[in-house]
């Protein structure tokens, strides 16, 4: 149908103007569509046809080359907007940040972007700078840049960048400081202390400077350093408030079920009945206005009318839970409807340990950069975080991450030791070790409940693990029905 329909467009295009051209998009595109698309070209060769643009959920860039036949033209249709559910997703991004700043967060990211075009552009004839609003003004600027000459210093962009928006005096110390923003989106946010660095430096800047109160690409800068540093603070915070209530629970046997949870409760909320750094958090929702005011930047709902909650509506995720208290919450709501007290204590105490793999044992939160010390394959989408709930979902964290595919790997394991497997995720877990396809001994397929595999203690004789996971044919699925592995257990015995 499409061909068909492209065929009869380019008779009335030409018509008008006949020098335009057609282009078409395999974006989306299942493998049937795609073999039937070259299959066409190879056989009909249209002439009508002048290239295809490649973006994102297309087949691979080189693939895509490879398979276009040489009188048609493959154009770069580069996504430099998002972060996440998208072509280039942000790596190694904590899950705070995918919690809270979303796809379409103030994103500079010049080293990664010139990267990716250095990698893509030898298979394009030519590209288009993809963009969703001004929050990715600086890597529209690199992309184009890069267009221009692939071989320029990253930095030396960013400093001409920086001269020609804010001025001479400002202009090196400003391009450092946003290729410093960078680095705070790699890895572990609570590991990684030069966000506080980088949330100084802009604050002094901004004090240096205040003829840039007023210039949009200024406090799109300014707004990501104070929101990374406010979202590290309130991180390292609830975590450690989450850590309080669980040592309140474990006494649940010994204080009473009821009022344990009450305490651990009381505890969770401090989050909000003594939040911290409000100062910091004003500052933030001042840019935000001024962003508004100053280009029309939409990152709330009800306040800047935003599209939609995952359309750079990172000011109605300020204050999203970084801790597991939601899950909480309603996990204390369905212990009140047990009957029994046995039932309670059994389930508090699941509740406490769920990430306690034992002595000699260990666990991972599969796409959790902070938590996956075994996890060694790449995410398909940055942190692949599931977006459920327009974003205010309250499953446990670790629920919302995860990987199709997950390649783990141990070493100096206990060879007389016998361990056993246990994985959390949703539909299937084809799981292999060191190449062996091994049975369940318990098999639940819904979300936070677990699945058990023994591992034979042949597998192991030099004590190295190699556990994969088989993908099963869901490709007629989207996405988010499709198989997930959230987290692992190697537990033993």
């Amino acid at each position: 149908d499409v061909m068909s329909f492209l065929e009869q467009l380019s008779s009335v295009l030409h018509k008008y103007h006949p020098k335009a051209g057609v282009w078409i998009s395999l974006q989306g595109f299942d493998d049937e569509k795609v073999d039937y698309f070259f299959e066409y070209l190879d056989t009909k060769k249209p002439k009508w046809l002048t290239g295809v643009a490649y973006g994102p959920s297309s087949p691979p860039v080189d693939v895509e080359r490879r398979r276009l036949p040489v009188q048609y033209k493959h154009r770069l249709y580069g996504d430099l907007t998002h972060t996440v559910r998208c072509q280039y997703p942000t790596e190694n991004w904590d899950q705070a940040y995918a919690l809270t700043e979303g796809r379409e967060m103030s994103n500079p990211q010049p080293y990664y972007y010139s990267k990716v075009f250095r990698e893509d552009a030898p298979f394009t004839d030519g590209f288009i700078s993809y963009s969703d609003g001004v929050h990715d003004d600086v890597n529209k600027v690199i992309w184009n840049q890069m267009g221009w000459d692939s071989d320029a210093d990253v930095r030396d962009i960013m400093v001409e960048y920086c001269r020609f928006f804010f001025g001479p005096d400002v202009a090196e110390p400003a391009a450092d400081g946003i290729l410093a923003l960078e680095r705070n989106w790699d890895g572990s946010l609570v590991a990684n202390g030069s966000v506080e660095a980088v949330l100084e430096y802009w604050h002094n800047l901004a004090d240096a400077h205040p003829e840039l109160k007023d210039n949009w690409r200024w406090q799109l800068a300014l707004i990501r350093a104070y929101y990374d540093g406010y979202t590290r603070h309130r991180l390292i915070d609830e975590k450690k408030l989450e850590k309080k209530a669980y040592l309140v629970l474990a006494k649940a046997n010994q204080t009473g079920i009821q009022e344990s949870m009450s305490s651990a409760m009381e505890i969770l909320k401090k989050a909000t009945s003594q939040p911290i750094d409000q100062d910091l958090k004003r500052e933030i929702e001042t840019l935000a206005e001024k962003l508004f005011i100053s280009v029309g930047l939409q990152s709330s709902v009800p306040l800047y009318d935003a599209s939609g909650y995952e359309r750079g509506a990172f000011m109605d995720f300020i204050d999203y839970p970084l801790n597991n208290r939601w899950w909480l919450e309603d996990e204390f709501n369905k212990i009140n409807a047990m009957k029994t007290d046995e039932e309670k204590l059994d389930r508090i105490n699941v509740l406490i340990n769920w990430e306690n793999p034992g002595p000699g044992g260990f666990y991972d939160n599969i796409s959790d950069v902070s938590a996956s010390p075994h996890v060694v394959s790449v995410t398909d989408d940055a942190i692949d975080y599931a977006w459920w709930d327009n974003g205010k979902s309250r499953k446990r964290l670790s629920t919302q991450l995860f990987q199709f595919s997950p390649i783990l790997e141990y070493t100096k394991l206990d060879t007389q030791a016998q361990y056993l497997i246990k994985v959390s995720g949703y539909g299937e877990a084809l799981l292999r070790a060191n190449g062996t396809r091994l049975t369940p001994i318990k098999y639940d397929k819904e979300l936070e409940t677990f699945k058990e595999f023994e591992l034979p203690k042949e597998l192991i004789k030099d004590g190295n693990l190699q556990l994969t996971f088989d993908r099963p044919d869901e490709q007629h699925l989207n996405w988010r029905q499709q198989s997930k592995v959230m987290e692992v257990w190697l537990i033993r015995q």
